[in-house]
């Protein structure tokens, strides 16, 4: 424990993110206070929601400052503690950062000692296990309160979160359409991830009329990840007193200055509709629970897991920008290339 590597953000990012956005730099490994620990990170998870994070402007979390170190969810393992209920060897997870040793505490956002099964791989609790899987589990539940025979609408299908959307949507008993960006990633929704439909948004001409077509008595719930033209148009779809699950809006993460409008909100209105934003941490609670009926349905095969790995801190700028691109499918994670034991 000699060397902390770690990615910063070298410039405020503006549009599309760039790698050059970002450096690669060495600082000291943290040495933990009483009531702390240190976790020397396995995995990262790339999340669209760092976009937001990196242009100097606060959201629900404050912007990472220039030459800071990237925020983001980590499974890691501890190594060093001074806190009663962390001992050296046990894994954890937590929002953390982009760096080999995190320092973590109590007020560690997301905070949570892992018991990985034996027979299932670490990186799924980055995002089957972790993040993805359970904003999926908890939106679809708390929120869409979804039923057996409603019809889901999911946007951004193929990707981690929305891919597990789909997938425990079907398993609750409900049809299943979900929205993609390319005829490969819908080829991976209906074949892989068991959707009764998917619609390339891209080449489908007028989405409403495409989702229509689709469920013509309209959509129970709308699992959105996008929001912008998307939402919009599937306001349009809706069946009345139908809810709209606001996961994300990846739509407008690359240009915050100029979002795309949302014309169709009468809709709102005319149809009773409920649209709610949530945010994982404000449902900690009810993780250990998601986890554990996700757990069962990955090991029982009725969940398929996508990912899309990466190896070594240095390619977590290319990663994340990937990302954000659009170009990944399933689970976007980076597995850091130290040896398992320092």
């Amino acid at each position: 424990m000699t060397v902390n590597r770690q990615i910063v953000l070298a410039r405020y990012v503006h549009g599309e993110p760039r790698e050059e956005d970002f450096a690669l730099v060495e600082g000291e490994v943290p040495e933990p206070g009483p009531g702390e620990f240190v976790v020397r990170n396995l995995y990262f998870s790339l999340e669209p929601a760092i976009r937001g994070w990196l242009e100097g402007k606060a959201n629900y979390f404050e912007p990472i400052p220039l030459g800071g170190v990237v925020r983001a969810p980590t499974v890691g393992r501890v190594v060093r503690s001074r806190h009663p209920d962390y001992r050296e060897g046990e894994i954890v997870f937590g929002l953390n950062r982009w760096e080999d040793y995190s320092l973590a505490s109590d007020e560690t956002i997301l905070l949570e000692k892992l018991h990985p099964a034996p027979d299932l791989p670490l990186s799924y609790y980055v995002g089957p296990l972790g993040g993805s899987g359970t904003t999926a589990y908890i939106g679809l539940h708390e929120i869409g309160r979804i039923a057996p025979g409603q019809t889901v609408v999911v946007s951004a299908a193929a990707g981690a979160t929305g891919g597990m959307a789909v997938q425990i949507a079907r398993l609750r008993g409900c049809r299943v359409i979900g929205i993609v960006g390319s005829d490969e990633k819908a080829r991976l929704v209906t074949e892989v991830f068991g959707a009764s439909a998917a619609v390339n948004y891209k080449t489908c001409g007028d989405l409403t009329a495409a989702v229509r077509a689709l469920a013509p008595e309209g959509v129970d719930v709308y699992y959105d990840n996008v929001g912008g033209p998307i939402l919009d148009a599937l306001l349009l779809a809706m069946k009345p007193l139908g809810r709209v699950v606001c996961c994300g809006m990846i739509a407008d993460y690359n240009r915050s200055d100029d979002p795309h409008p949302i014309r169709n909100l009468w809709e709102v209105v005319s149809r009773q509709l409920t649209l709610q934003g949530f945010l994982l941490f404000t449902y900690h609670d009810q993780v250990p629970e998601a986890q554990r009926q996700l757990e069962e349905w990955i090991r029982s095969g009725e969940i398929r897991v996508r990912e899309h790995l990466t190896r070594g801190i240095a390619n977590t700028p290319k990663a994340f920008c990937e990302l954000m691109r659009g170009v990944t499918m399933g689970k976007a994670l980076v597995e850091l290339d130290r040896p398992e034991e320092d």
